[in-house]
């Protein structure tokens, strides 16, 4: 556990300086506005290819979160058609400044929709996109007809996906927030994932500032929220996968973050 990869969410800036400041051998960050259809954008100086460069030689791992707005499963057209658009635009661009994966929430359908539309319209959107690097799927907190909320939603995507040309680029991130508030026993969530998809490529590990099953999707600094600490500390370390703390504040409270779930592993 000493070995665990462990870093944070950080302003897309210079994610190379977030790192550097975090003692951090990854980080995650966003490409432009998590909440806007417009395409990629990035901001540091240089560009892809200088990010790209940096990286590897500060030996710092890449991750890209998608924005919030894609919903490839939905069967409105207004939204699945501009989602799709806009996953292939963020998987070229972190693509292209070499990051490890692509993060993309589980999105979700109507109440009033049948769920296998949805898990279907996950299946046509790993054929249509042109998976150059891991994508990785990530299990949501709330809604009570997402995709990635509950176990047997997880199951129904990923069993529509095995049958997609590039399902072995699927991957998923699993996090601990949202397991905990979507109503998933975190005691044995690691292997309850596991016995679905296979794998766990990524924890985005953060503290639920509300109740077990809340459908709240509010991060909390560890210690300071409503799940058991030994408990996540535990999903951490069975999962054993690189984590990425997506927790409140700078570097100063990255460190204490990453000090507190360190010392619990």
């Amino acid at each position: 556990m000493s070995e665990l990869r462990i870093g944070a969410h950080v302003d897309q800036t210079d994610p190379i300086a977030e790192a550097a400041a975090r003692k951090a051998p990854l980080v995650q960050f966003f490409l432009g506005n998590p909440q806007s259809y417009k395409g990629p954008v990035l901001a540091y100086d240089g560009g892809a290819a200088a990010l790209r460069s940096a990286a590897e030689e500060a030996g710092v791992d890449l991750y890209v979160h998608a924005p919030y707005l894609i919903n490839v499963a939905t069967t409105n057209n207004r939204q699945r058609i501009p989602s799709r658009k806009l996953l292939q635009q963020h998987m070229d661009a972190a693509a292209e400044l070499g990051a490890k994966g692509l993060i993309v929430h589980g999105g979700h359908v109507t109440d009033d929709d049948d769920p296998a539309k949805g898990f279907d319209n996950w299946r046509k959107a790993i054929e249509a996109t042109d998976l150059k690097i891991p994508l990785l799927i990530e299990n949501t907190a709330g809604g009570t007809n997402a995709m990635t909320r509950y176990l047997d939603r997880i199951k129904g995507t990923w069993d529509a996906i095995a049958s997609a040309e590039g399902a072995d680029m699927v991957g998923f991130c699993l996090d601990t927030c949202h397991a905990h508030a979507g109503g998933n026993a975190l005691e044995t969530i690691v292997d309850d994932v596991r016995a679905i998809t296979g794998r766990i490529d990524l924890v985005h590990a953060n503290d639920s500032r509300d109740e077990f099953d809340s459908g709240a999707d509010r991060h909390a600094n560890f210690g300071a929220g409503r799940i058991d600490p030994d408990l996540l500390a535990q999903v951490v370390r069975d999962a054993g996968a690189p984590v990425v703390c997506e927790t409140p504040g700078g570097a100063d409270e990255h460190l204490t973050d990453f000090a507190w779930l360190r010392e619990r592993l």
